[in-house]
């Protein structure tokens, strides 16, 4: 068999799931080049505070992010930004990314949507052309990025939470520390927990997303004066 034939049989075989399979693996892939890997998210000043001092405690923190904020805030903008542009609604997809804008509770972190939004728009862009090169948010981002992919929304909010559970057990393991092995074994009952957090997700409607953390935005902010930092939020 030529190589052109072997080429194109492999392609015939990606389209459908395995393709959309193969784009999810990819955009929650920490080796993809969005800056993930730099921000903790307020992790870094729980650990300063002593809040954050165990894998139990990192466990426990990571876990109760991914239900009261991820799943309440970033994870139902995600399925409605991915709904609004495989609708083609730019003017909804405007609104859901000024509301996360919005709803950053500190600097650190609206800048770090921005940030990941930009590079993830960028690292598209050095692929193939874009249609919308407007800068986006990173949930928005994310969703444009995922349109065309195949997927269902839950298995994208699956994907998406995934890729965030991953780069916050490596801040962990940093921060604390922990060992890989105990990083590992909270990325296991974030796994666990993650469908739950996307399946409540993917039913909020507009008026009951919410970004309401309180001690989050205290350590957040606090981790913009801390004196010795690992990571950028």
């Amino acid at each position: 068999m030529s190589t052109t034939a072997t080429t194109t049989a492999s392609t015939d075989r990606l389209r459908g799931p395995d393709a959309a399979l193969l784009q999810l693996i990819w955009l929650a892939s920490p080796a993809l080049p969005v800056g993930g890997f730099s921000y903790s998210e307020g992790l870094e000043a729980a650990v300063e505070a002593g809040r954050v001092h165990d894998e139990a405690s990192a466990g426990d923190w990571l876990v109760d992010q991914l239900h009261l904020a991820l799943a309440r805030s970033d994870l139902p903008v995600l399925a409605a930004a991915l709904a609004a542009a495989r609708a083609g609604d730019a003017e909804r997809l405007a609104a859901l990314d000024d509301w996360v804008r919005r709803t950053r509770e500190t600097s650190e972190l609206r800048l770090q949507s921005e940030q990941m939004g930009r590079s993830l728009a960028e690292w598209r862009k050095s692929l193939a052309p874009i249609e919308d090169a407007q800068p986006r948010t990173y949930p928005v981002a994310f969703a444009l990025a995922a349109t065309s992919c195949g997927a269902t929304i839950h298995q994208v909010l699956l994907a998406f939470a995934f890729g965030w559970a991953e780069n916050m057990v490596q801040a962990a393991v940093k921060a604390v520390p922990l060992g890989q092995g105990a990083g590992q074994r909270i990325l296991a009952r974030l796994a666990q927990a993650i469908p739950d957090a996307a399946g409540e997700a993917a039913t909020l409607r507009d008026e009951d997303r919410q970004a309401f953390t309180p001690m989050l935005a205290i350590l957040s902010a606090r981790h913009e004066t801390q004196y010795s930092r690992l990571f950028r939020s």
